[in-house]
C-alpha cells in the first residue's frame, strides 16, 4: 500500500506522525482542501507526465494550470499526462495520492513550480486519496529529492 511506503519514509526522518488521515476522500485539490482546512491553492497537487527517458512529475499549487508552451520550453516535450497505470507504474502510487515520496523508480524526476512560492506550508498528499502532510517549502524540496524548481504553469497569482 502506498501510504504505508510513505510513512515507513517519513518515519525514518521522525516525521511519520505529521501525516494526517481524513474520513473522506482528499483525491483532488477541493476535496483535500476541504479535509484539511485550507484554501485550494495550499495544496501542492503532483501531476504526472511522460517524458523520454520515463516520468516527470511537477509538484505545484493548486490552482495552478500547466503551460503548455513553457512545459514544452523546460522539458522539450510536450505536456502529456500518464494515465493512471501509467502513473501507478512509474510512481507506486495511485491517481488521488500520488505525491513525491517514496518513490524507487530512477525513471521518476520530480520538479517544484514557482507557483508554490506564495506560500510558507503547502499540502502534498502523502500516498493515498485521505492523506496529506504539512511541509515548508525547505522541506518538500529535501523531501522530495526534487531535481530544481521550474516554471512551468499558468493562471495563479497575478498572471492571468
Amino acid at each position: 500500500m502506498s501510504i504505508e511506503k510513505v510513512r515507513a519514509f517519513f518515519s525514518q526522518r521522525g516525521r511519520e506522525k505529521d501525516i494526517l488521515e481524513f474520513d473522506v476522500s482528499s483525491a483532488t485539490v477541493e476535496l483535500a482542501a476541504a479535509a484539511v482546512g485550507c484554501e485550494s491553492a495550499r495544496i501542492a497537487k503532483t501531476l504526472s507526465f511522460a517524458a523520454k527517458e520515463g516520468c516527470v512529475l511537477v509538484v505545484c499549487a493548486g490552482d495552478a494550470k500547466i503551460d503548455n508552451p513553457k512545459f514544452k520550453a523546460q522539458f522539450h516535450t510536450k505536456a502529456r499526462m500518464l494515465s493512471p497505470d501509467e502513473v501507478m507504474a512509474f510512481t507506486g502510487h495511485a491517481v488521488g495520492g500520488v505525491c513525491p515520496f517514496a518513490i524507487e523508480n530512477p525513471a521518476v524526476a520530480v520538479y517544484l513550480d514557482r507557483s508554490l512560492h506564495r506560500f510558507t506550508t503547502v499540502y502534498p498528499a502523502a500516498g493515498s486519496s485521505n492523506s496529506a502532510i504539512e511541509l515548508t517549502l525547505a522541506e518538500l524540496e529535501e523531501f522530495s529529492g526534487a531535481k530544481g524548481w521550474v516554471d512551468v504553469c499558468k493562471n495563479w497569482g497575478n498572471e492571468g
